[in-house]
């Protein structure tokens, strides 16, 4: 079986390409022009079971015909396609275009729920994106050798609620928490971003001798209804480096639902900065 690839930014389209590739399948990956690493044409040089086509972004058209070219009818997303590229100077083709049009609000559920449906009325399935990667979803429990203490278990309980509802208007996954008050919430910008926003903010209010406490926590959760064949939780070496110089002092995440790229060397490094990461079911 051929497997298709949509492969977005970061280290997600590799992990998953040699996860297939360990189970004996060609991969044909459709790289993105606007975010896939090239490093992607430099696997496909090396092993004969990749191939890659690469495409603009708004080229649904040719993404469903290059998959049936190459007899692909289960495809995969992994990666991020910043949501805020739909604003970007992309074109999108007719069939993108029409997608867009005949959306009631451009949430990264509706607009990538939309390409899903697409495909699978063009006879190509979308499969979960963990579909490969199931041993690196993060398991319940204190990951790291500290556990939140008192008052990072109230930002946590705090940022669950507010997290919770935000990503049941899909709007972002990502709240930022400092003395059970939320510093900065997730919209198009993404984790990282977030994360700075709210260590830039609080170094501000340190500045004007703000009486909140400095530590902030950081907690993702899945939406209320996760679809696992997209946009699911994700966290990695770089989470904890943005962690660290936001001044951020603990990482709540949801068991099962979220995957942990680079395990052993992420929880290493947040042990060794202090940095507690627990792992929760809602």
């Amino acid at each position: 079986m051929k497997l298709g690839l949509i492969a977005g930014n970061g280290r997600f389209p590799f992990l998953l390409l040699d996860a297939a590739r360990a189970e004996g399948l060609s991969v044909v990956v459709a790289a993105i022009k606007e975010e896939t690493d090239p490093e992607i044409d430099r696997r496909a040089e090396a092993d004969t079971g990749i191939t890659v086509h690469w495409l603009s972004l708004g080229e649904l058209s040719r993404l469903i015909e290059t998959f049936k070219k190459e007899g692909v009818t289960k495809a995969v997303m992994a990666g991020q396609v910043k949501h805020k590229q739909i604003f970007s100077s992309i074109r999108p083709d007719w069939r993108l275009a029409k997608l867009l049009l005949n959306l009631r609000t451009r949430s990264t559920d509706a607009l990538l729920g939309a390409v899903a449906k697409v495909l699978g009325d063009e006879g190509i399935e979308l499969i979960n994106s963990t579909a490969f990667l199931e041993p690196l979803l993060a398991e319940e429990g204190v990951l790291t050798e500290r556990a939140p203490d008192e008052d990072e278990c109230k930002n946590i309980e705090y940022g669950l609620g507010v997290a919770g509802a935000l990503a049941g208007f899909d709007i972002g996954q990502t709240v930022v928490v400092a003395a059970q008050a939320c510093v900065a919430v997730e919209a198009m910008e993404g984790t990282d971003a977030t994360i700075e926003r709210a260590g830039r903010l609080m170094r501000t209010l340190e500045a004007e001798a703000s009486t909140l406490e400095r530590r902030l926590t950081v907690v993702k959760v899945a939406k209320p209804n996760q679809d696992m064949r997209f946009d699911v939780p994700v966290i990695g070496p770089s989470t904890i480096e943005t962690m660290l110089r936001a001044g951020a002092s603990c990482l709540s995440i949801e068991a099962g639902k979220t995957l942990l790229f680079d395990h052993d060397a992420v929880l290493e490094r947040a042990s060794k900065a202090g940095i507690a990461i627990v792992a929760a079911r809602r």
